[in-house]
Parts: C-alpha cells; sequence; structure tokens
C-alpha cells in the first residue's frame, strides 16, 4: 500500500491536469486499520523513495504540503497510521453510521508516529488530542465531527454525491488559487518536517523497547492484526490495560 501510495502521489504530482485526489475503501469495515507491525522497515523504506528519508510520517507530510488537494471518503476503521494518513488529507468526511478513528499507539506503549500528535493538538486543542491518543479508544463519526477530527459525519447514502460534488467544485477553480491556499493555511497549521522527523524517530525508537514489544506480543495473542480481533480493537487493548492496571 506505501509502495503504490507513494506511485500515486508522483504520477499525480506530475500531471497537471490532476488536480484533486479522493481516497475511500471498496471494505465496508475498514478504510485503513493500521499499519502491520512487523513490517515497518519495509514501509519506510517505500516512504523514502519520495522522501528521501524512510519515514511515513515525511511521506504523509508531503501529500500535506502537496499542490494536490485530497480528499479522504471514510467509512469503516481508520486508526493509528490510517489516522494519520487521512490527517494528511486537506479535507476528511466520514459515514456517520460507519466510520471509527482511534489512535491507539499509546496501549502499545509508543507515541503515534506519523503525524497525529502534530494535527491533533493544533485540530482538538490539548485537552481533547490528549484525551484521544491516552486513551486509545474507539470515536464515532459524530464525535469526532465535533473533536475536529473531521470537517463533516454524513449519512452514508449521501457521503459519496458530497464528495464527488465538491471534489468537481474544486478541480474546477483555478489551481492559482488553491495553490495559494494550500500555501498560506499550510504555513499557519502545518508543523515542520523537524516536528513530523522527530516524531517518526521516536515512534521508531519506542516500538522497538521490550515493553512495547512485549504489550504487541500480548496483543497478537488476542487478535490483533486478524480480522475479527481489529472489529473490536478498543476492547483488545482495554484487555490489556486491565491486566496491568496501576490505578
Amino acid at each position: 500500500m506505501v509502495r503504490d501510495l507513494v506511485s500515486l502521489i508522483q504520477q499525480s504530482e506530475a500531471d497537471d491536469s490532476i488536480r484533486v485526489l479522493v481516497f475511500k475503501s471498496a471494505d465496508p469495515d475498514y478504510f485503513i486499520s493500521h499499519v502491520d507491525v512487523t513490517r515497518i522497515k519495509e514501509y519506510r523504506q517505500e516512504a523514502a523513495k519520495l522522501t528521501g528519508e524512510p519515514s511515513i510520517a515525511l511521506l504523509f507530510r508531503h501529500l500535506s504540503a502537496s499542490r494536490l488537494v485530497t480528499i479522504a471518503q471514510i467509512e469503516g476503521r481508520v486508526r493509528a497510521a490510517g489516522s494519520e494518513f487521512v490527517l494528511a488529507c486537506d479535507l476528511r468526511f466520514a459515514a456517520r453510521e460507519s466510520a471509527i478513528f482511534s489512535q491507539p499507539e499509546p496501549a502499545l506503549g509508543v507515541l503515534p508516529g506519523g503525524g497525529a500528535s502534530q494535527h491533533l493538538a493544533r485540530l482538538m486543542g490539548r485537552a481533547r488530542a490528549l484525551e484521544v491518543m491516552l486513551s486509545a479508544e474507539d470515536y464515532d463519526a459524530d464525535l469526532a465531527e465535533r473533536y475536529s477530527w473531521i470537517n463533516r459525519a454524513l449519512p452514508a447514502a449521501t457521503l459519496d454525491d458530497f464528495v464527488k460534488s465538491l471534489a468537481h467544485r474544486i478541480s474546477g477553480f483555478p489551481a492559482a488559487g488553491q495553490l495559494a491556499v494550500k500555501d498560506r493555511i499550510n504555513a499557519i497549521t502545518l508543523a515542520s518536517a523537524e516536528d513530523f522527523r522527530r516524531d517518526s524517530d521516536l515512534f521508531g525508537e519506542g516500538v522497538r523497547a521490550p515493553e512495547a514489544q512485549s504489550q504487541i506480543q500480548a496483543a497478537m495473542k488476542r487478535g490483533f492484526q486478524t480480522r475479527d480481533g481489529e472489529m473490536a480493537l478498543a476492547r483488545l487493548l482495554g484487555d490489556l490495560a486491565d491486566g496491568g492496571s496501576n490505578t
């Protein structure tokens, strides 16, 4: 997936006729769950083909800084790096009935490494960003909208037409205006490459730590990275917390 995303970005940026990209999933239960924790090194190597550095965070930041206008049309679960991917997109719209959001990395003992702390703190404010990340809970589309994780939650029946109409409307306006708006908004709100790089490095260090590896293995035994286990990931992670609570 990372390899294909890099290729898509490269091809789209090279084609001036492409102005807007809409990302959506063919799987009704999952938009993007999260990275496969057994293949992080491979993902980073693929990201380096675009950014020159082995970092998913910098790949996502590249997307945010791109001249392309990107829209995430979200149905199903979007967690961890999946959430960080949609946060890197310019606009986010979600199906009220099915979209679920989470940043579960702290439940495994690590900082989100793809830019979540940078985006969520700016979008939600300090307290809500801390709540989202420290709880590792699932958030439905209505609460995600209230917390500014997404632009809007919409009924699934109207989501596709809404996003399609918006994408066509934006793409019909002058490219120069789009570029100027993105440049100025990014200058105000998009964290520096160094901030993203630091989060990426901390994630890489953290995921190799013994405590994180122990948590990952315990989660695997409970169904982490299986389709059924991921359907109720917040409960699975809660079981880990119940086994080692210090409150």
